[in-house]
């Protein structure tokens, strides 16, 4: 059995988990620190909402991440910005869309996920408002690949390539 659970990723020169826009996480514990005040913490669960990332932009007036990992097979991507507003997409794409065939609703990855070269552009737009630069084509190579060997590793190669936590 793989990793359940959520990172949150933001920027506050306060730890993020004091902030009240994640009540629902009071396990959360700090997985690493990097430059500009940016954070990332942990909530291992597979239960449950950890909280609202747009609150947590607002709060913060920064752009914010969560990426809840499934099993360690796949991520289900959600950022939001105060300026560029929230996108949805996931990591490990065909281990995402056996979990929803799954569910036996007939829902697609499309009916719940931008496709990888939309996100990959929201996801430059989010690093810009972030103050860094980064390049659509390292993220739509993240967003296109296969984890290996796990999913939790393709989220922290997608937060080096946005610029904001580096590997």
């Amino acid at each position: 059995m793989g990793y359940w659970g959520y990172f949150v990723v933001g920027r506050a020169e306060r730890p993020l988990a004091g902030l009240g826009a994640l009540p629902d996480a009071q396990e959360m514990t700090l997985r690493t620190s990097a430059p500009d005040g940016w954070q990332v913490w942990e909530y291992p669960s597979g239960d449950g909402d950890i909280g609202s990332m747009n609150d947590l932009a607002a709060r913060t007036g920064a752009p914010a991440l969560f990426g809840y990992v499934m099993d360690s097979a796949c991520v289900v991507l959600e950022a939001s910005a105060p300026l560029s507003g929230a996108w949805t997409t996931c990591l490990a794409r065909a281990a995402m869309a056996g979990y929803l065939g799954a569910g036996g609703e007939g829902l697609t990855l499309e009916d719940y996920f931008l496709e990888p070269r939309d996100a990959a552009g929201r996801a430059v737009a989010w690093a810009a408002e972030a103050g860094r630069a980064a390049n659509a084509d390292d993220l739509l190579a993240v967003l296109t690949a296969d984890p290996d060997p796990r999913a939790e590793n393709l989220f922290f190669r997608f937060l080096d390539r946005l610029g904001v936590v580096p590997l």
